[in-house]
């Protein structure tokens, strides 16, 4: 009687099959990781008001979760909880935008009289200049058979543009302010069908439970330190305001300490506010060298000390990444896009760290790089032999 004949492994069969099927060359997936890069960047920049109004919509409702997360242990339903909060907020906000106008028009009023005081400190300066040019002018004059006329196009200055790009116009911004009371609220209401949904999307290819809890936890610990600054600098400019004796140092001081907070432009900023209100009250230099020397050294404490203590820790990208990251997010959005330049490059790395493939750009953004596994460095030899400038420096293929 003959033995049956052995049956053929199905499952070595197919890993044979899978093993044998031709993969994508690698400079064809590079270039189309290029082309995705490319189409991602062009959305964000010509859909900034869209981008702009989801980002803070989940900013801040990933700030608000814990209230009616707490709320929803005494069987508080999570729908009364948030609409209560929602509401809150919007009054809160418009009280605040309310105040603020009417602060900003007595402040427009006295524009002029800003100028005229200005104009009298410079009076001296230009007048030196003046003379300075008539007789530069004098030695190098030659007579002109007729002078023709100048005519001057006055043009509008760029800056209004500049703060309120990403969101199209004034009319833009007010718009992308009614709609982000709404998306938080759907936000939040709908917070667990949100996660349900990205774990059934991207669940395969990411770790969704780790993506979720860093991103809640850097969101905060932004915001948080941010806040703690923003007080204690607030503190100490309304301290040296009241004892300058300027009027308003309250609310002044207030401004200068958040503005303070704004990167780059922060300090030109904070220290514009208490001095335009300094020029209707003092006539000494003495005022305005002090609230300048305080401004400028609290933002150079802020920036090189107090941000990387209680922010940079909880964000853990490096200080090129975070610059590089202002100038991109400054260039797409503006002063929106350099306010949220540090959360938007932690967003970046949380992605990278939570898929395997993208442990370099991780490591390119991290504040302390993670060691690269030995499979990180087989995939990186595969591309250095695509790449003939990469080839002398790749590790060999299968060196641990």
């Amino acid at each position: 009687m003959s033995a049956p004949a052995p049956q053929p492994d199905l499952r070595m069969a197919d890993s044979t099959q899978l093993l044998t099927q031709p993969r994508p060359p690698v400079r064809v997936v590079a270039l189309l990781w290029v082309i995705v890069i490319a189409i991602v960047v062009a959305f964000g920049f010509f859909a900034s008001s869209l981008c702009i109004t989801f980002l803070l919509a989940g900013f801040l409702a990933i700030l608000l979760d814990p209230i009616p997360t707490y709320f929803e242990r005494f069987h508080v339903p999570r729908l009364i909880s948030t609409a209560v909060l929602i509401i809150s907020g919007v009054l809160f906000v418009t009280t605040l935008i309310y105040v603020s106008y009417g602060r900003a028009a007595v402040m427009i009023d006295d524009m002029p009289e800003y100028a005229e005081r200005i104009r009298e400190a410079v009076k001296p300066l230009s007048q030196r200049i003046e003379q300075v040019q008539k007789s530069a002018g004098s030695i190098t004059s030659t007579p002109s058979p007729k002078r023709v006329q100048e005519v001057r196009v006055s043009e509008t200055p760029a800056w209004p543009s500049y703060l309120i790009r990403g969101v199209g116009s004034a009319w833009g911004a007010v718009i992308v302010g009614g709609i982000v009371p709404f998306l938080m609220f759907f936000m939040l209401v709908r917070k667990s069908h949100l996660y349900d949904w990205l774990v059934n999307a991207f669940g395969a290819k990411m770790g969704v439970p780790k993506f979720t809890t860093g991103l809640t936890k850097m969101v905060r610990g932004f915001a948080l330190g941010n806040l703690v600054i923003g007080a204690l600098l607030a503190t100490i400019t309304v301290a040296v305001l009241l004892e300058l004796k300027l009027q308003g140092a309250v609310p002044l001081g207030v401004a200068s300490g958040i503005l303070n907070l704004v990167p780059f432009i922060g300090a030109v900023l904070a220290a514009a506010v208490p001095l335009l209100a300094a020029t209707l009250q003092f006539d000494t230099v003495g005022p305005y060298v002090i609230i300048l020397l305080t401004v400028i050294g609290l933002h150079i404490i802020s920036s090189n000390f107090l941000v990387p203590k209680f922010i940079g820790s909880r964000v853990n990208i490096g200080p090129v990444a975070a610059t590089m990251g202002m100038l991109f997010w400054g260039w797409m959005w503006g002063v929106m896009g350099i306010i949220l330049a540090v959360p938007l490059t932690a967003f970046v790395k949380l992605l990278a760290d939570c898929h395997p493939s993208l442990i370099h750009i991780s490591n390119l953004l991290a504040e302390t790089p993670r060691p690269v596994p030995n499979w990180a460095q087989a995939g990186q030899a595969k591309v250095a032999r695509a790449i003939p400038f990469l080839r002398k420096r790749a590790p060999a293929e299968g060196k641990d």
